[in-house]
């Protein structure tokens, strides 16, 4: 994987782009015919991810649901609606970003991947990364915090700071399932403190697509 990025920095920006076709492909083959943990023999579905894989913007959930499992697409069921209309209200369009999720097929009962679950998915989370290449990544609640910062710390203590990943800005958000079973809005709620972060995202991600780069004062939550 290594020695791709090599490459596809040394392209030209046409060459890089075809190459980067070329490979996001084959990454989608590889997962749609995995086949190495249990959770293929469950599936509907493997779910890749949906949306923009040029956009600078990355999502990150734990894995899919029945909803995701029988279309094959990340967060289309009842918290799927609830992000849409999150970042909807925020002035992000699903379309513009990426979204994709810890482990690419539902685990039964929607129940916590497993750490070998999501340690077998987890070639297909990088390549995704390498080849999608974002500056801004968000972390939708405590399964991909946890992996993708290696920290034992819940949520709500590391929600809507930023931190240093490989490079990347990463904040950990509640996920939206969350959300739905705490419905309260008043300040200092999951849902209200929910919005604040998705405006600090919002915020940081126009920086990036003015600047191309991220700005210098973001790394105020610490580095992993």
């Amino acid at each position: 994987m290594n020695d791709e990025r090599k490459l596809l920095m040394k392209l030209s920006e046409g060459e890089r782009a075809a190459y980067k076709k070329v490979l996001w492909e084959e990454a989608r083959s590889n997962a749609l015919a995995c086949r190495a943990c249990p959770l293929a023999d469950t599936r509907a579905k493997v779910v890749f991810g949906d949306g923009d894989p040029d956009s600078k913007l990355l999502f990150i959930g734990e894995g899919p649901g029945a909803d995701e499992d029988a279309q094959g697409l990340p967060f289309v069921g009842k918290a799927g609606q609830l992000l849409t209309q999150i970042l909807t209200a925020a002035g992000i369009s699903r379309k513009e970003v990426y979204i994709t999720n810890i482990v690419k097929c539902r685990p039964p009962e929607n129940r916590v991947p497993s750490p070998q679950e999501t340690v077998i998915c987890d070639r297909h989370l990088q390549t995704q990364i390498m080849l999608i290449d974002p500056l801004l990544i968000v972390l939708l609640g405590n399964t991909p915090m946890r992996w993708i910062l290696q920290t034992n710390e819940g949520i709500t203590k590391l929600r809507g700071r930023w931190f240093e990943w490989r490079g990347v800005a990463v904040m950990p958000m509640f996920h939206p399932s969350y959300l739905l079973r705490n419905q309260s809005r008043e300040k200092g709620s999951p849902k209200s403190l929910t919005w604040i972060d998705i405006q600090e995202v919002k915020r940081r991600w126009e920086e990036v697509k003015t600047a191309g780069k991220l700005s210098e004062d973001i790394f105020v939550g610490g580095r992993a």
